[in-house]
């Protein structure tokens, strides 16, 4: 059995990190010059540990923006290695590089025809809400909002959004890329003053799940009905009155892949543009 997954003719091993962060004081995933980003901090300590002559290429499940969270986020790159590497002193050195805010969990070999991004089947995400009350350990995590929330509203709107469909009205605008999506999961629980929601699907397109939870809370706090939810989602174009909710409350928690020897299938199914066609209803 083979133990290394190496990428064909370049001689490297593809490594797969689990990563948690908190993002209140990074400027997003993405490398940007002059400023303090997770993937910039993850490069650089990768190149340390493994004293690499150049930074490698981390591929993310999932890019975040400035202020969110994750608990489960899934990166790939390929390095040179052998099959005795020791994962678990890596680990440690990448950590002991790392500032306290963001953490390896487990560093570990790629399975074969494993992409972070391609392959993943989902993406979980939570949002947490604190109505009436600030708790000043929650001020990173939770935003505030002042009017008290029916959760029993707001948990029947949000399945009128769950399925297949053009979440067009929840994302910002690009010039690339499908806005159709597969929301497998949108739901509200509270604890005390903390309202939780927690949101599943294929993919999110950009600013999409704070769209809809800014949408639901609307809702939630009785500015608007109940129908409103499937009346925004049928228009499918983005409006004003859609707000995208502040960033620090929203959380990566967890990225689904499938079994080992459907990874490289799923690759080629994520890849493959999506068409309007095949949204229902």
């Amino acid at each position: 059995m083979n133990l290394v997954s190496k990428p064909p003719n370049r001689g490297l091993t593809r490594i797969r990190l689990y990563l948690s962060y908190d993002g209140s004081y990074f400027s997003g995933w993405a490398y940007q010059p002059n400023l303090r980003t997770v993937q910039g901090e993850i490069q650089r300590a990768i190149k340390t540990a493994l004293r690499l002559q150049e930074p490698v290429d981390v591929v993310v499940a999932g890019r975040t923006d400035a202020g969110v969270h994750a608990r489960g986020q899934v990166i790939h790159f390929d390095a040179p290695i052998e099959n005795d590497f020791d994962f678990t002193t890596f680990v440690y050195s990448l950590n002991g590089i790392l500032d306290a805010d963001v953490r390896v969990q487990v560093a570990e070999i790629a399975p074969d025809g494993f992409n972070a991004r391609f392959s993943a089947i989902a993406r979980r995400y939570s949002y947490s809400v604190m109505d009436g009350r600030v708790d000043p350990l929650r001020r990173h995590t939770a935003i505030t909002h002042w009017r008290e929330l029916d959760v029993e509203a707001m948990n029947i709107a949000s399945s009128q959004l769950i399925g297949l469909h053009d979440f067009a009205s929840f994302c910002k605008p690009t010039d690339f890329g499908s806005t159709i999506r597969t929301l497998q999961e949108f739901s509200w629980t509270r604890d005390g003053h903390v309202l939780r929601a927690s949101l599943q699907a294929d993919a999110f397109c950009h600013s999409m799940v704070r769209s809809l939870v800014g949408l639901v809370i609307a809702i939630g706090d009785k500015r608007k009905p109940i129908e409103f939810a499937r009346e925004v989602l049928q228009r499918a174009e983005r409006r004003a009155d859609v707000v995208t909710m502040p960033s620090l409350g929203l959380t990566l928690e967890e990225v689904l892949y499938p079994a080992d020897d459907e990874l490289l299938a799923r690759q080629e199914m994520t890849r493959a543009k999506r068409d309007i066609s095949e949204v229902e209803g």
